[in-house]
Protein backbone atom coordinates (compact mmCIF):
# COMPACT_ATOMS: atom_id res chain seq x y z
CA UNK A 1 0.00 0.00 0.00
CA UNK A 2 2.60 2.11 1.11
CA UNK A 3 4.35 1.87 -2.39
CA UNK A 4 1.18 2.51 -4.53
CA UNK A 5 1.15 5.36 -2.21
CA UNK A 6 5.11 6.40 -3.19
CA UNK A 7 4.74 5.80 -7.00
CA UNK A 8 1.12 7.74 -7.19
CA UNK A 9 2.99 10.81 -5.97
CA UNK A 10 6.32 10.63 -8.03
CA UNK A 11 3.94 10.52 -11.16
CA UNK A 12 1.98 13.29 -9.51
CA UNK A 13 4.83 15.50 -9.12
CA UNK A 14 6.76 14.85 -12.61
CA UNK A 15 3.13 15.80 -14.15
CA UNK A 16 3.18 19.36 -12.42
CA UNK A 17 6.91 19.67 -13.28
CA UNK A 18 6.44 18.83 -17.07
CA UNK A 19 3.42 21.20 -16.66
CA UNK A 20 5.45 24.36 -15.30
CA UNK A 21 8.26 23.57 -17.43
CA UNK A 22 5.59 24.05 -20.25
CA UNK A 23 4.38 26.92 -19.01
CA UNK A 24 7.58 28.47 -18.56
CA UNK A 25 8.89 27.98 -22.11
CA UNK A 26 5.19 29.55 -23.41
CA UNK A 27 6.03 32.71 -21.53
CA UNK A 28 9.58 32.84 -22.61
CA UNK A 29 8.13 32.35 -25.95
CA UNK A 30 5.13 34.88 -25.68
CA UNK A 31 7.87 37.64 -24.11
CA UNK A 32 10.42 36.86 -27.43
CA UNK A 33 7.32 37.93 -29.53
CA UNK A 34 6.60 40.79 -27.30
CA UNK A 35 9.92 42.41 -27.45
CA UNK A 36 10.17 41.59 -31.48
CA UNK A 37 13.40 40.02 -31.07
CA UNK A 38 13.09 37.42 -33.88
CA UNK A 39 11.20 39.37 -36.19
CA UNK A 40 12.17 38.80 -39.49
CA UNK A 41 10.52 40.40 -42.79
CA UNK A 42 10.78 40.04 -46.46
CA UNK A 43 10.66 42.85 -48.45
CA UNK A 44 10.63 43.89 -52.24
CA UNK A 45 12.48 46.47 -53.47
CA UNK A 46 14.18 47.57 -56.92
CA UNK A 47 16.98 45.43 -56.34
CA UNK A 48 15.13 42.52 -55.66
CA UNK A 49 14.21 40.77 -52.24
CA UNK A 50 15.61 42.16 -48.91
CA UNK A 51 15.70 40.53 -45.39
CA UNK A 52 14.79 42.90 -42.75
CA UNK A 53 15.44 41.49 -39.41
CA UNK A 54 14.30 43.12 -35.72
CA UNK A 55 12.52 46.43 -36.00
CA UNK A 56 14.55 49.28 -37.25
CA UNK A 57 14.81 52.23 -35.14
CA UNK A 58 17.98 53.99 -36.84
CA UNK A 59 17.55 54.73 -40.11
CA UNK A 60 19.24 56.47 -42.27
CA UNK A 61 17.62 57.82 -46.02
CA UNK A 62 18.97 59.06 -48.80
CA UNK A 63 16.03 60.59 -50.61
CA UNK A 64 13.84 63.40 -49.39
CA UNK A 65 10.49 61.51 -49.85
CA UNK A 66 11.39 58.47 -47.13
CA UNK A 67 12.29 61.02 -44.83
CA UNK A 68 8.97 62.31 -45.06
CA UNK A 69 7.54 58.74 -44.73
CA UNK A 70 9.37 58.33 -41.55
CA UNK A 71 8.07 61.37 -40.06
CA UNK A 72 3.91 60.49 -41.09
CA UNK A 73 5.15 57.25 -39.62
CA UNK A 74 5.75 58.74 -36.09
CA UNK A 75 9.62 57.96 -36.79
CA UNK A 76 12.33 60.75 -37.12
CA UNK A 77 15.40 59.41 -39.34
CA UNK A 78 18.49 59.80 -37.90
CA UNK A 79 20.53 61.13 -41.31
CA UNK A 80 19.52 62.89 -44.31
CA UNK A 81 20.90 63.15 -47.31
CA UNK A 82 20.99 67.05 -48.52
CA UNK A 83 19.50 68.02 -45.12
CA UNK A 84 20.91 71.63 -45.58
CA UNK A 85 18.62 72.17 -48.32
CA UNK A 86 15.63 69.69 -47.57
CA UNK A 87 13.30 72.96 -45.53
CA UNK A 88 13.94 75.10 -48.94
CA UNK A 89 11.72 72.81 -50.91
CA UNK A 90 9.81 70.41 -48.38
CA UNK A 91 7.57 71.78 -45.53
CA UNK A 92 4.89 69.25 -43.69
CA UNK A 93 5.01 70.70 -40.75
CA UNK A 94 7.48 68.76 -39.13
CA UNK A 95 10.75 70.73 -38.49
CA UNK A 96 13.67 67.46 -37.80
CA UNK A 97 15.20 67.47 -34.44
CA UNK A 98 18.64 68.62 -33.87
CA UNK A 99 19.37 65.12 -33.49
CA UNK A 100 18.77 64.48 -36.94
CA UNK A 101 22.58 64.43 -39.08
CA UNK A 102 23.28 65.45 -42.63
CA UNK A 103 25.08 62.31 -44.10
CA UNK A 104 26.08 64.35 -47.46
CA UNK A 105 24.55 65.11 -51.12
CA UNK A 106 21.38 62.80 -52.42
CA UNK A 107 23.65 62.75 -55.62
CA UNK A 108 26.81 61.78 -53.54
CA UNK A 109 26.27 59.88 -49.86
CA UNK A 110 29.11 60.23 -47.18
CA UNK A 111 29.61 56.87 -46.30
CA UNK A 112 32.08 57.11 -43.21
CA UNK A 113 29.11 59.32 -41.89
CA UNK A 114 26.52 56.78 -42.18
CA UNK A 115 28.79 54.07 -41.01
CA UNK A 116 29.39 56.28 -37.89
CA UNK A 117 25.78 56.24 -37.08
CA UNK A 118 25.90 52.59 -37.07
CA UNK A 119 21.88 52.46 -38.91
CA UNK A 120 19.35 49.47 -38.61
CA UNK A 121 18.37 50.58 -42.31
CA UNK A 122 19.25 52.80 -44.89
CA UNK A 123 17.13 53.77 -47.47
CA UNK A 124 17.80 54.93 -50.88
CA UNK A 125 17.12 55.09 -54.39
CA UNK A 126 18.33 53.02 -57.59
CA UNK A 127 18.67 56.11 -59.69
CA UNK A 128 21.13 57.50 -57.89
CA UNK A 129 22.47 54.39 -55.44
CA UNK A 130 22.89 51.31 -57.08
CA UNK A 131 26.70 52.06 -57.67
CA UNK A 132 27.35 51.84 -54.15
CA UNK A 133 24.81 49.48 -52.88
CA UNK A 134 27.18 46.98 -52.15
CA UNK A 135 29.20 49.55 -50.03
CA UNK A 136 25.74 50.52 -48.32
CA UNK A 137 24.91 46.56 -47.08
CA UNK A 138 28.00 45.93 -45.47
CA UNK A 139 27.18 49.18 -43.30
CA UNK A 140 23.27 48.07 -42.65
CA UNK A 141 20.37 46.38 -44.51
CA UNK A 142 19.58 48.59 -47.45
CA UNK A 143 15.94 49.24 -49.07
CA UNK A 144 16.26 50.91 -53.13
CA UNK A 145 13.70 52.35 -54.69
CA UNK A 146 12.73 52.94 -58.46
CA UNK A 147 10.34 55.92 -58.35
CA UNK A 148 11.34 56.73 -62.21
CA UNK A 149 11.28 53.35 -63.60
CA UNK A 150 8.84 53.33 -66.39
CA UNK A 151 6.38 50.92 -64.21
CA UNK A 152 6.29 53.46 -61.65
CA UNK A 153 6.01 56.42 -63.93
CA UNK A 154 2.33 55.19 -65.20
CA UNK A 155 0.38 56.29 -61.65
CA UNK A 156 2.72 58.12 -59.52
CA UNK A 157 0.42 58.38 -57.09
CA UNK A 158 0.17 54.57 -56.56
CA UNK A 159 3.43 53.96 -56.62
CA UNK A 160 4.07 56.69 -53.74
CA UNK A 161 1.32 54.80 -51.72
CA UNK A 162 3.13 51.69 -52.35
CA UNK A 163 6.68 53.06 -51.38
CA UNK A 164 5.03 54.35 -48.10
CA UNK A 165 3.35 50.84 -46.97
CA UNK A 166 6.93 49.53 -48.11
CA UNK A 167 8.57 52.13 -45.71
CA UNK A 168 5.88 51.16 -43.14
CA UNK A 169 6.28 47.40 -43.42
CA UNK A 170 10.22 47.32 -42.91
CA UNK A 171 9.79 49.34 -39.85
CA UNK A 172 6.60 47.66 -38.18
CA UNK A 173 4.61 50.12 -38.22
CA UNK A 174 1.76 48.97 -40.96
CA UNK A 175 -1.42 49.90 -38.81
CA UNK A 176 0.20 53.81 -38.74
CA UNK A 177 0.18 53.84 -42.36
CA UNK A 178 -3.52 53.07 -42.43
CA UNK A 179 -4.34 56.05 -40.57
CA UNK A 180 -1.86 58.53 -42.39
CA UNK A 181 -3.50 57.34 -45.81
CA UNK A 182 -6.74 57.44 -44.27
CA UNK A 183 -6.06 60.82 -43.08
CA UNK A 184 -4.82 62.19 -46.54
CA UNK A 185 -8.18 61.17 -48.36
CA UNK A 186 -10.87 63.16 -46.00
CA UNK A 187 -7.66 65.86 -46.54
CA UNK A 188 -8.57 65.60 -49.97
CA UNK A 189 -12.42 65.47 -49.59
CA UNK A 190 -12.51 68.45 -46.90
CA UNK A 191 -10.57 70.44 -49.55
CA UNK A 192 -12.75 69.61 -52.32
CA UNK A 193 -15.84 70.80 -49.98
CA UNK A 194 -13.75 74.41 -49.53
CA UNK A 195 -13.77 74.89 -52.89
CA UNK A 196 -17.34 73.59 -53.88
CA UNK A 197 -18.59 75.92 -50.90
CA UNK A 198 -17.11 79.16 -52.37
CA UNK A 199 -18.26 78.34 -55.86
CA UNK A 200 -15.25 76.21 -57.43
CA UNK A 201 -16.33 73.07 -59.11
CA UNK A 202 -15.34 71.60 -62.04
CA UNK A 203 -12.26 73.08 -62.43
CA UNK A 204 -10.10 72.69 -65.31
CA UNK A 205 -6.04 73.96 -64.27
CA UNK A 206 -2.80 73.95 -65.69
CA UNK A 207 0.09 73.17 -62.87
CA UNK A 208 3.49 74.06 -63.13
CA UNK A 209 6.82 73.73 -61.06
CA UNK A 210 8.68 77.19 -62.92
CA UNK A 211 12.18 78.38 -62.67
CA UNK A 212 15.49 79.73 -64.21
CA UNK A 213 17.30 77.50 -66.09
CA UNK A 214 20.57 78.32 -67.92
CA UNK A 215 19.04 82.21 -67.90
CA UNK A 216 15.68 80.81 -69.36
CA UNK A 217 12.40 81.06 -67.69
CA UNK A 218 11.36 77.25 -67.52
CA UNK A 219 8.23 75.76 -67.12
CA UNK A 220 7.58 71.89 -65.88
CA UNK A 221 3.77 71.27 -66.68
CA UNK A 222 2.57 68.38 -64.82
CA UNK A 223 0.66 65.67 -66.48
CA UNK A 224 -2.02 63.07 -65.67
CA UNK A 225 0.59 60.67 -64.24
CA UNK A 226 1.80 62.79 -61.47
CA UNK A 227 1.20 62.83 -57.83
CA UNK A 228 0.27 66.71 -58.40
CA UNK A 229 -2.46 66.00 -60.71
CA UNK A 230 -3.89 62.89 -58.82
CA UNK A 231 -3.91 64.85 -55.78
CA UNK A 232 -6.07 67.89 -57.16
CA UNK A 233 -8.37 65.45 -59.76
CA UNK A 234 -9.39 63.89 -56.43
CA UNK A 235 -10.41 67.45 -55.47
CA UNK A 236 -12.65 67.49 -58.10
CA UNK A 237 -10.44 69.51 -60.08
CA UNK A 238 -9.35 68.33 -63.90
CA UNK A 239 -5.95 68.90 -65.20
CA UNK A 240 -6.24 70.47 -69.02
CA UNK A 241 -1.98 69.93 -69.71
CA UNK A 242 -1.75 66.24 -71.56
CA UNK A 243 1.69 64.74 -73.44
CA UNK A 244 1.74 62.96 -76.43
CA UNK A 245 3.69 60.96 -74.40
CA UNK A 246 4.47 59.12 -70.75
CA UNK A 247 6.35 61.81 -68.87
CA UNK A 248 9.14 59.58 -66.32
CA UNK A 249 8.94 62.61 -64.24
CA UNK A 250 5.29 63.16 -64.23
CA UNK A 251 5.89 66.67 -65.74
CA UNK A 252 6.71 67.70 -69.40
CA UNK A 253 9.57 71.13 -69.59
CA UNK A 254 8.81 73.50 -71.73
CA UNK A 255 8.31 77.76 -72.22
CA UNK A 256 5.49 80.28 -71.63
CA UNK A 257 5.01 80.09 -75.03
CA UNK A 258 2.79 76.18 -74.94
CA UNK A 259 0.13 78.67 -72.20
CA UNK A 260 -1.40 80.24 -75.21
CA UNK A 261 -2.83 76.52 -75.77
CA UNK A 262 -4.69 77.00 -72.29
CA UNK A 263 -6.07 80.32 -71.84
CA UNK A 264 -9.41 78.86 -70.98
CA UNK A 265 -7.88 77.33 -67.94
CA UNK A 266 -6.85 78.01 -64.36
CA UNK A 267 -3.24 78.77 -63.64
CA UNK A 268 -0.94 77.49 -60.67
CA UNK A 269 2.22 78.33 -60.30
CA UNK A 270 5.14 77.15 -57.71
CA UNK A 271 8.39 79.29 -57.54
CA UNK A 272 10.76 79.71 -55.34
CA UNK A 273 10.63 83.63 -54.06
CA UNK A 274 13.98 84.59 -55.16
CA UNK A 275 13.71 83.44 -58.53
CA UNK A 276 9.86 84.48 -59.52
CA UNK A 277 9.80 83.94 -63.39
CA UNK A 278 6.79 85.63 -63.51
CA UNK A 279 7.56 88.71 -61.55
CA UNK A 280 10.84 88.70 -63.23
CA UNK A 281 11.85 87.48 -66.39
CA UNK A 282 8.15 87.57 -67.84
CA UNK A 283 6.73 90.76 -66.39
CA UNK A 284 6.28 92.95 -69.33
CA UNK A 285 6.46 90.26 -71.66
CA UNK A 286 3.28 90.54 -74.04
CA UNK A 287 3.53 86.84 -74.28
CA UNK A 288 2.66 86.41 -70.52
CA UNK A 289 0.88 89.26 -70.40
CA UNK A 290 -1.49 89.22 -72.85
CA UNK A 291 -2.96 85.33 -71.83
CA UNK A 292 -6.59 85.02 -70.73
CA UNK A 293 -5.84 83.97 -67.34
CA UNK A 294 -3.39 86.80 -66.58
CA UNK A 295 -5.18 89.23 -67.95
CA UNK A 296 -8.83 87.71 -65.74
CA UNK A 297 -7.10 86.82 -62.69
CA UNK A 298 -6.90 83.22 -62.73
CA UNK A 299 -3.51 82.65 -61.82
CA UNK A 300 -2.62 81.39 -58.39
CA UNK A 301 1.03 81.56 -56.25
CA UNK A 302 2.00 78.95 -54.18
CA UNK A 303 4.82 78.48 -52.07
CA UNK A 304 8.24 77.12 -53.12
CA UNK A 305 8.17 74.43 -50.63
CA UNK A 306 5.34 73.21 -52.32
CA UNK A 307 6.98 70.03 -52.47
CA UNK A 308 5.43 67.27 -55.66
CA UNK A 309 7.46 64.62 -55.16
CA UNK A 310 6.59 63.77 -52.04
CA UNK A 311 4.88 61.19 -49.50
CA UNK A 312 1.36 61.06 -48.00
CA UNK A 313 2.14 64.44 -45.59
CA UNK A 314 3.26 66.17 -48.64
CA UNK A 315 0.02 65.13 -50.95
CA UNK A 316 -1.67 66.56 -47.84
CA UNK A 317 -0.36 69.86 -47.65
CA UNK A 318 -0.79 70.25 -51.58
CA UNK A 319 -4.30 69.99 -51.72
CA UNK A 320 -4.10 72.45 -49.00
CA UNK A 321 -2.10 75.43 -50.67
CA UNK A 322 -4.25 74.46 -53.94
CA UNK A 323 -7.00 75.81 -51.80
CA UNK A 324 -5.67 77.92 -50.17
CA UNK A 325 -4.08 79.58 -53.28
CA UNK A 326 -7.36 80.08 -54.72
CA UNK A 327 -9.47 81.04 -51.87
CA UNK A 328 -7.01 83.72 -51.39
CA UNK A 329 -7.52 85.63 -54.64
CA UNK A 330 -11.53 85.87 -53.70
CA UNK A 331 -11.03 87.60 -51.09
Amino acid sequence: MKKSFLWLTIIVLTVLAACSSSNNEESSENNNEGDNSERSVKIEDALGEQTIKGTPKKVVVLEWTYAEDLQALGMEPVGVAGLDSYGDWVDVGIPFSDKVEDVGTRAEPNLEAISRMDPDLIIGVKFRHEGIADQLKEIAPTIMFEPYSEESAKDQYKNMLDEFNTVAKAVDKEDKAKEVVSHMEKTFEDQKQRLADAGHKDVNYVITQAFTSQNTPTLRLFTDNSIVSHVMNKMGMQNAYESDKLETYGYTSTTVETLQNYQDSSFFYIVQDNDNIFNNQLKGNPVWEDLDFVKEGRTYKMPGDTWTFGGPLSAEVLSKQVADAMLKEDQ
